[in-house]
């Protein structure tokens, strides 16, 4: 069966800093947003929350704080478990303290660029030493290498621990063929928002959003209503918030998705060195964007 805590919207949140310290009332207020607007669980440290910047003590805080303030409400997934090295990941996940933390999201090793082999061993001896379930992550975008359907079903294959992926390749037919050919318990959710529904409906499992920052409640129901096969009502909240996504990455994430919370209210648009915040002309057609599926909505 497959673990239904992470079946729906997560919302890989974002890490609000002002001063370029973490600003902890305004992820407080964000979590609570969140929750409220009906995400199913919340990723914390991933690259949305800018984790590459954050030194260990800082995203230990992150993790710590987002512990207390959800309050199991909603599984929260650590995803700052991604690393180039595989003993050194192994090492710090065996010291790692697991309390609270309902699984761990894993991303591919970056710029060594392994091979498939290579790939499937580092996953495998990462859940052999993970106390907590584990959620893959591909992201061909971020990593330079992309896992190949194949080496995916492989791998959920050889460990119950491994429960499922992220998948953010963008490549429908890599995750149709996933999705047909893995085991029961596995669970396939996408790692794009532009492609969370028509990978919904080919049998998938929901997303892991950036979106869902800013708009939980209706990115939320979209894919509650591709869950329950209503994809009329589906394409139509889809509609609505489809022309943010180019805003939102005109300029690479998290820069996109924080400019939108700081328009809404939320936090300002900081983000930390090497990432600079949004352009003023990207600025406004994003701020125009926001409004108009604000009265949509």
């Amino acid at each position: 069966m497959k673990d239904q805590r992470f079946i729906g919207t997560g919302v890989a949140i974002i890490t609000p800093f002002r001063n370029n310290e973490i600003d902890y009332p305004a992820l407080g207020n964000i979590i609570d947003y969140v929750i409220n607007g009906g995400v199913n669980y919340i990723v914390a440290l991933g690259s949305t929350g800018e984790t590459a910047t954050l030194n260990e003590t800082e995203a230990r805080e992150v993790l710590d704080y987002c512990i207390q303030k959800i309050n199991n409400r909603v599984p929260l997934v650590a995803g700052n478990f991604g690393w180039n090295d595989t003993k050194e990941l192994c090492r710090k996940i065996k010291e790692y303290d697991f309390s609270n933390i309902a699984a761990i999201l894993s991303s591919s090793p970056a710029y060594v660029k392994p091979s498939q082999e290579g790939i499937f061993r580092h996953y495998a001896a990462v859940s052999d030493a993970c106390p907590v379930p584990v959620l893959l992550y591909n992201v061909p975008g971020r990593t330079r290498s992309n896992m190949e359907w194949e080496t995916t079903v492989r791998l959920a294959e050889y460990s119950r621990n491994i429960i499922g992926i992220k998948e953010a390749s963008g490549d429908l037919i890599q995750t149709t063929r996933i999705i047909k050919n893995k085991p029961d318990h596995f669970i396939v959710t996408s790692g794009d928002d532009e492609v969370a529904l028509p990978m919904t409906a080919a049998g998938g499992d929901g997303v892991i959003s950036v979106m869902a920052n800013a708009f939980p409640k209706a990115f939320s129901q979209m894919i509650n209503f591709a869950l329950d096969q209503d994809y009329y009502a589906a394409r139509t909240l889809n509609f609505k918030t489809y022309d943010l996504h180019k805003w939102l990455y005109i300029e690479g994430n998290p820069v996109g998705i924080k400019s939108a919370m700081e328009i809404l209210g939320y936090c300002t648009n900081e983000v930390r060195l090497p990432l600079a915040p949004m352009s003023e002309t990207n600025y406004a057609k994003l701020n125009e964007e926001m409004q108009r599926i604000i009265n949509d909505l």
